[in-house]
């Protein structure tokens, strides 16, 4: 049971860290060469939200994995995370306080097990990751490189076991990303695509408490 806990605690923690890198990243408005030029863009955005997909790669899998989804992000901390299929989920998140609901047969059921524990490890990483400080987390060694492209290695041993690094592809389009790469083991990683993106769109309330 602890086994099972604990690879349930590790996807979940991946996939918020996913998030929270693509909602740093995704302030930064202005393209910068620099990590003071990407804090200094990360002021500009009080809103976003974006439509994805998402694919798994794994050497037994002759097709990726696909998933399908829509996020919408307002400042300070408010957020959806929606993934349409092949299973419809909901994260929630305002004032702080986050709620996640998963299909079954009886609808959507609210999650209070194992993975809204792993998601209280990463909330307190939010306020930085927002910022932009990609070189002052220190859950990740973080590369600016040439051709738009940032490059985070886990510090942490134990989290290097489940992710050897991340990438974040920048569009030429100022302020966007054009995917993100999580490498999880030689032939084993993520893809994330990115469409329909809009910057600083009007939002209301009701999407980040609502879960229909």
């Amino acid at each position: 049971m602890m086994n099972k806990i604990k690879t349930k605690n590790k996807h979940v923690i991946r996939r918020l860290l996913l998030l929270l890198l693509l909602l740093s990243a995704w302030l930064c408005l202005g393209w910068a060469d620099s990590w003071e030029g990407i804090r200094a863009a990360a002021g500009n955005v009080n809103a976003i939200s974006a439509d994805f997909v998402q694919e798994k790669h794994l050497p037994i899998l002759a097709k990726p994995l696909v998933s399908n989804g829509r996020f919408v992000y307002r400042r300070p901390d408010s957020l959806r995370w929606e993934y349409f299929s092949p299973v419809k989920s909901i994260l929630l998140m305002i004032d702080g306080k986050a709620r996640r609901f998963v299909q079954s047969e009886q609808g959507l059921v609210e999650d209070v097990g194992a993975r809204m524990q792993a998601m209280r490890f990463v909330m307190p990483e939010i306020g930085g990751w927002l910022s932009g400080r990609f070189e002052d987390n220190p859950m990740f060694d973080a590369r600016l490189e040439e051709n738009g492209r940032i490059v985070l290695i886990p510090k942490d041993e134990g989290m290097a076991r489940f992710i050897q690094r991340i990438e974040l592809h920048l569009s030429e389009r100022p302020g966007v990303i054009q995917q993100v790469l999580i490498f999880e083991g030689e032939k084993a990683y993520t893809r994330m695509q990115f469409t329909d993106i809009q910057v600083n769109p009007v939002i209301e309330d009701r999407l980040f408490r609502e879960v229909q």
